[in-house]
């Protein structure tokens, strides 16, 4: 994989949805091009990337393409890009709302959110008032239950 598609996503992704504070890769060719990190330098986006034998700074992103991938992409083999975008969008909903994770003591993501037992990452709202994407509304939703 060439880098123009990856900074053409980069972009597209500053442009709906904001900068970041930190952009965190692997080391991949894609990602250390002079094209990639310069949007990022330009943006005053901090640059991480995982060092060599780092594999655990992306186990939680890997794992869940594991899971994606052997649960549901390579089970049902999409042949249109709408097929796919439907079936992740699918796969998403059960993967939150149904799937027991052994990490989570065998409970859903959705239910360790909803009673805020889970820890993790919090989610500030940076959005200033924005209603839509994933961190937007898990902001928004912070604060409805607060």
């Amino acid at each position: 994989m060439g880098p123009s598609f990856c900074v053409d996503c980069l972009e597209e992704a500053l442009g709906v949805h904001g900068k970041p504070e930190i952009f965190n890769t692997d080391q991949g060719s894609q990602f250390t091009s002079a094209a990639f990190t310069g949007v990022l330098q330009r943006e005053e986006i901090a640059i991480r990337m995982d060092g060599h034998g780092r594999a655990l700074d992306n186990i939680f992103v890997e794992r869940l393409w594991r899971s994606l991938k052997y649960e549901d992409v390579y089970l049902k083999g999409y042949g249109t890009v709408a097929e796919l975008t439907i079936g992740l969008t699918q796969y998403f909903a059960f993967y939150h709302g149904e799937r027991a994770h052994q990490a989570l003591g065998k409970r859903t993501p959705n239910a360790v959110y909803a009673d805020a037992t889970g820890g993790g990452a919090s989610i500030p709202d940076r959005f200033g008032g924005a209603t839509t994407g994933q961190r937007c509304c898990a902001a928004s939703e912070a604060i409805d239950v607060a």
